[in-house]
C-alpha cells in the first residue's frame, strides 16, 4: 500500500507538467480545430534558447525560464503566421503538414545551435528529498505541482476574466459570429497560439528543470505527451486536459513500477488506444463536431 500511495504521488507531479502540455494543444484546436504538430517543436525552440543562455553565459533558472517562455511563443507565432493563417478554413489537413514541415525546420534549425545530444539544464530545487514517515517527497517537484497549478489558474482568469478571453470563446463558438460582433479573429487565433506556445514553454521548462538535461528529442516528447493527454482528457476541454495528464502521469509511474522503465510509453499509447475505442470524446470533451472548447469552466 505504501509503494502504491508513493507511486501515485510521483505521477501526480509528472501528471501536471502534462496537463499544462495538453491545455497548449487544448486552446489551439479550440479555437481553430486543427492540430498543430509544431507544438513540440516549438517549446524546444525555447528550451534550446534556454540551454544556450544557460551553457553559454550561466544564466540562472529565472533567466532560463524566461528565455524558455518567450522563445517558445515567438515560434509559436512563427508557426501561426506560416501554418495556418494563410490556410482556409477547409485547408484542415494542408495546414497540418505543413505544420509537420515546420517541425522539421525548428528541430534543424535548435540542432545547429547546439549540435551536441545532450545538454545539462538548471535545476529547478536542490536539496535532498523530504520524509514524511515512509513517503518521501523531491523539492523539486513539489515546486513544480505548485508551479503548475497556479499556471493553471492563471489561464482560466485569461480566458474566463479578460477581454482577449471572452473573444477567444466567441471565436472558439462561432467564428462568423464572432467577426459581427466586431472581435478580431485572426488576432485572436495569433494571441492563442502565443498564449498556449507560452504555457507549453513553461510546462517544458519544468519538465527539463527536473530532468536536469535536454535532448533533440524533446520536441517530439512534449508533442506526444501533450497530444495523448488532450485526447484522454477530452477534446478541446480544458478541465479535461487536466485531468488527462494526471491520469496519464499516474497511469505511467504505476505502469514503471510494476513492469520497468520501457513499459511507461508503451502504457501510454494503450491507454490512448483505449479510450480512443471506448469514450473518443475523452473523459471531459465532447464529440469533436459539438460545441466550442470553453463551453465548461476549469476549476
Amino acid at each position: 500500500m505504501i509503494d502504491f500511495v508513493q507511486t501515485t504521488v510521483d505521477g501526480v507531479m509528472v501528471g501536471c507538467s502534462y496537463g499544462l502540455l495538453a491545455i497548449g494543444f487544448t486552446l489551439i484546436f479550440g479555437v481553430i480545430r486543427r492540430l498543430n504538430l509544431s507544438y513540440g517543436p516549438s517549446i524546444m525552440v525555447g528550451a534550446y534558447l534556454g540551454t544556450f543562455l544557460y551553457v553559454q553565459f550561466g544564466a540562472g533558472p529565472l533567466l532560463v525560464a524566461v528565455a524558455v517562455v518567450a522563445g517558445a511563443a515567438i515560434a509559436g507565432i512563427y508557426v501561426e503566421r506560416l501554418c495556418f493563417a494563410p490556410m482556409k478554413g477547409g485547408a484542415g489537413v494542408a495546414s497540418m503538414v505543413s505544420s509537420f514541415a515546420i517541425w522539421m525546420q525548428l528541430e534543424q534549425a535548435m540542432i545547429l545551435l547546439l549540435p551536441r545530444h545532450t545538454y545539462a539544464f538548471p535545476a529547478l530545487a536542490t536539496g535532498a528529498p523530504w520524509e514524511f514517515g515512509p513517503f518521501t517527497l523531491r523539492p523539486d517537484q513539489l515546486l513544480m505541482l505548485i508551479l503548475a497549478i497556479a499556471t493553471g489558474i492563471i489561464v482560466n482568469t485569461i480566458i474566463y476574466r479578460t477581454r482577449f478571453g471572452t473573444g477567444l470563446r466567441l471565436v472558439t463558438s462561432n467564428q462568423i459570429a464572432a467577426h459581427l460582433v466586431g472581435v478580431n479573429v485572426r488576432n485572436v487565433m495569433l494571441g492563442a497560439f502565443a498564449l498556449a506556445s507560452a504555457v507549453g514553454g513553461f510546462a517544458g521548462f519544468l519538465v527539463l528543470a527536473i530532468d536536469q538535461q535536454v535532448t533533440p528529442m524533446f520536441g517530439m516528447w512534449a508533442t506526444i505527451k501533450g497530444l495523448i493527454a488532450m485526447m484522454i482528457g477530452g477534446l478541446g476541454s480544458v478541465p479535461g486536459a487536466i485531468a488527462g495528464g494526471l491520469v496519464l502521469g499516474v497511469i505511467e509511474a504505476h505502469a514503471q513500477g510494476l513492469v520497468g522503465p520501457q513499459a511507461r510509453d508503451l502504457t501510454a499509447y494503450l491507454l490512448l488506444f483505449l479510450c480512443l475505442v471506448l469514450r473518443p470524446g475523452g473523459l471531459f470533451g465532447k464529440a469533436p463536431e459539438a460545441d466550442g472548447a470553453f463551453s465548461s469552466r476549469s476549476t
